[in-house]
């Protein structure tokens, strides 16, 4: 019960986030909050945070967005199950590499994001739009540092 508290507690805390509004010079510098969360939950509990829970994850926020139903569920889902295939080298990379590894990720999101909305013709208007999975990328530790202290305070696995 406790594993679930502090996953659902992780992941509305990153839905707000993504909510929060922010300037718009630094709109596309947004992080991917929902997606690193996930894949911290992903990487450290991979049998109760998967792609159920990531597909679940992405109608939400496609319904807080106002996106293409399953849009971010796809997106989220795929990349999930890459994290998950992969959780136990995840987990013993460095900080510098496990970095690395989110840039890769959030561009892998980014891209399907970018295909689906070509296929309507929704695409962004500018270049910047992949800036999201830099910051993204230096953003990780501090996720990560955070993320680990909330899963030892629920002594979670």
């Amino acid at each position: 019960m406790h594993s679930f508290f502090a996953i659902l507690t992780t992941l509305v805390i990153a839905l707000i986030l993504a909510l929060l509004p922010m300037p718009d010079w630094t709109v596309w510098l947004r992080p991917a909050w929902v997606l690193m969360v996930l894949i911290y939950w992903a990487m450290m509990t991979p049998y109760q945070v998967s792609v159920g829970i990531a597909w679940f994850t992405g109608l939400v926020v496609d319904l807080m967005n106002g996106t293409l139903l399953g849009e971010h569920a796809l997106a989220f889902t795929i990349v999930i199950y890459f994290v998950s295939k992969m959780h136990i080298r995840l987990r013993m990379y460095p900080m510098l590499q496990q970095g690395i590894s989110i840039l890769v990720f959030v561009l892998i999101y980014l891209f399907i994001l970018y295909c689906i909305q070509g296929f309507i013709g929704q695409l962004p208007g500018s270049h910047l739009y992949w800036l999201s999975a830099v910051t993204s990328m230096l953003l990780w530790p501090w996720l990560f540092v955070v993320m680990r202290d909330c899963r030892r305070w629920f002594k979670l696995a």
